[in-house]
């Protein structure tokens, strides 16, 4: 009986998420596939839904903005910049050792990836207090009820805090799943997180330039 062909690679050379149990066959099967995991597609379906969505609260942002003459409103604060392009600048910088664990774990180097989580955890959660204390201090200026300026203003900013939250629940689960060692499964969901995560990144980027453009 011939081999199932699955793209061209025979079944048995298929790589699976429960062929290899510790670092060392992780490293032999990764070596082994040809291309983006079935996690990673998946997770590439989540991040393009995630992103019309923000299309779509960005779309309505500037439906609004260009429907009203005053944008802020007379008596709505406009949003602040130094402060948020500084934290905003910092959640980025966690971008680099995101990518280094992804990189490490690849090579087996599961020490270096867990360090690396944790670091790039310290910092985010770091940026969620703070954007947590600054979304709420806001509030006592002005209320998403107050205006269309304000309700969508807090819709983009509330969106993306929780995507931050959501990164930074990911990495806790993860570092839970590679307190236990190194498989395939792990393997693809480190390489899942970073992309994820930096999608977050970039999401975060957009949505201050959206918001900074009201001082314009």
């Amino acid at each position: 009986m011939r081999d199932y062909v699955a793209g061209g690679v025979p079944e048995r050379l298929v790589p699976h998420t429960t062929e290899a149990r510790n670092a060392g066959e992780v490293m032999v099967v990764a070596a082994r596939r040809r291309g983006p995991s079935a996690a990673f597609w998946g997770m590439a379906m989540l991040v393009a839904s995630e992103v019309t969505l923000f299309g779509t609260f960005i779309g309505s942002y500037y439906y609004l903005r260009f429907e009203n003459p005053h944008w802020p409103p007379t008596g709505t604060p406009e949003p602040r910049v130094a402060v948020p392009l500084i934290m905003v600048g910092i959640l980025v910088a966690t971008s680099l050792p995101i990518v280094l664990a992804a990189r490490a774990v690849r090579r087996g180097r599961l020490w270096t990836t867990r360090l690396l989580f944790v670091s790039a955890l310290a910092v985010q959660c770091g940026y969620l207090v703070w954007a947590i204390h600054d979304y709420l201090d806001q509030l006592h200026s002005s209320a998403p009820q107050d205006n269309a300026y304000s309700s969508i203003y807090y819709v983009l900013l509330g969106a993306d805090h929780a995507h931050v939250a959501v990164g930074i629940l990911l990495v806790v689960w993860l570092l839970w799943k590679l307190a236990r060692g190194l498989t395939m499964y792990r393997l693809n969901a480190v390489q899942v997180v970073a992309v994820y995560w930096l999608a977050v990144n970039v999401l975060t980027l957009i949505v201050l330039g959206v918001l900074l453009s009201a001082r314009v």
